[in-house]
């Protein structure tokens, strides 16, 4: 049996100085989780001495695996070397931007921000600020940061009024919240219809939080027509879609463009960032070109835009999501047949390097939470991530979480992690 005394020692030190013993909920595994020591290529090494295939990469961000190619390494030692940090803008987060703006359909222009989190809070702002409206449009089971404005509880229709799905949060906070069923653009014309002071619909376009959960044909065409007609602005979360499914993101992939997108993730190659960005006159509002306040000391921090910039050429150059969406097609296909002969009434989801088998019940894809809530996700919690260690395969430890291929993987490692999941689900 393994020694994983490592990681427990570590967890027990952990607890005294850290809540939960984690920085982040989504870590917390029973009995413990382990402590990673270091990364390379497509693995990870354990406190324990345990070497893991990573699908997590990171939840999302580490499109061309652990570690960095060489190129990239110059340019942030080049960086660091000139400085970390200086408080005024520089001519990196300038070729970071246009970068971005040449490539994402929907963006003309953008702003430079540290998180996910701080780049939805941020567009949601904007959307208000240019409306005027208060009211959003949140779809069910959407993940859009730990901001408290989408903090809100499970539940769909009229009826939901901004319940807080977390302590600490006012419901007086989260009242202008309205959640609608994903891939269900009726319920979208429901609210819009009853409510007029709806600044806008927020949804990510293919769900990668409790997923991955695909739009269906004509579900996001659908979203864009509407709010147009109601004068309502579409935001796409694209923090884990963005330069992922396609080098200008989801958008570019099922071809919509939304008023604005919120980026992050891929877009730092492993670095903390956010972006959001999107149509002109409604990015002219933020500050100091508006009235739409929005700060953050390390907002296009040197190193980070310098290890993006270098990351996000790197994968054109080099085709990395030809490889990525390739490897990612063999593995669900090979996941499929394993399911078939193991658990057929699982079903396998997921799209270009994104993947994930469902513990569903029935033999059919999710297509919203709902669906996904019926999967078995105490199984695939307490039972089925341990298994998967123990068979060397590291992948977030919740059924409504994606899982990730990289640049690092190889077909070997496809075909070891079919052997790994046949072995589990048996």
């Amino acid at each position: 049996m393994t020694d994983r005394s490592g990681s427990k020692d570590l967890f027990d030190r952990a607890m005294q100085v850290m809540p939960g013993g984690v920085s982040s909920p989504v870590r917390s595994v029973e009995p413990y989780p382990f402590f990673v020591e270091s990364g390379d290529g497509a693995y990870v090494t354990t406190e324990d001495g345990d070497r893991l295939v990573d699908y997590c990469m990171g939840y999302g961000p580490l499109l061309l695996g652990h570690g960095l190619p060489h190129e990239v390494r110059e340019a942030v030692d080049a960086q660091i070397d000139d400085g970390v940090l200086y408080g005024a803008p520089t001519e990196l987060e300038v070729e970071f931007a246009e970068h971005v703006v040449d490539r994402v359909p929907s963006m003309e222009m953008l702003r430079l921000v540290n998180t996910g989190t701080e780049a939805t809070m941020s567009a949601v702002r904007a959307a208000r600020g240019y409306t005027g409206d208060d009211k959003i449009v949140k779809v069910e089971g959407g993940f859009h940061g730990a901001h408290d404005g989408v903090l809100v509880e499970g539940g769909s229709g009229l009826s939901t009024l901004g319940t807080p799905d977390s302590a600490g949060v006012p419901r007086s906070f989260t009242r202008h919240t309205l959640q609608v069923p994903f891939n269900d653009a009726d319920a979208v014309e429901r609210v819009l219809e009853e409510f007029d002071d709806v600044a806008c619909v927020l949804v990510e376009p293919m769900m990668g939080n409790c997923g991955p959960v695909e739009p269906d044909d004509g579900y996001l065409e659908r979203l864009r027509e509407l709010t147009q007609e109601h004068g309502v602005l579409l935001v796409f979360d694209e923090v884990i879609t963005g330069f992922r499914l396609d080098l200008g993101g989801a958008q570019q992939r099922y071809g919509v463009e939304p008023d604005l997108t919120t980026l992050g993730k891929v877009a730092g190659a492993g670095f903390p960032i956010g972006v959001f960005g999107g149509r002109r006159d409604v990015m002219r509002e933020v500050a100091p070109a508006g009235d739409v306040y929005q700060a953050g000391t390390f907002s296009g921090h040197p190193v980070t835009v310098a290890a993006g910039l270098e990351s996000l050429r790197f994968v054109e150059r080099e085709d990395v999501l030809g490889y990525v969406d390739s490897l990612g097609s063999k593995l669900r296909s090979g996941l499929s047949d394993v399911v078939e002969d193991t658990r057929p009434e699982y079903t396998v989801g997921g799209v270009a390097s994104i993947f994930k088998v469902f513990f569903t019940p029935d033999g059919e894809l999710p297509r919203d939470r709902d669906d996904v809530d019926r999967c078995d996700t105490e199984r695939w919690r307490r039972i089925f991530w341990t298994e998967m260690r123990d068979e060397g395969v590291f992948l977030p430890p919740s059924q409504y979480e994606s899982q990730f291929v990289s640049y690092s993987h190889t077909e070997e490692d496809v075909e070891e992690t079919l052997e790994a999941y046949d072995e589990a689900l048996r």
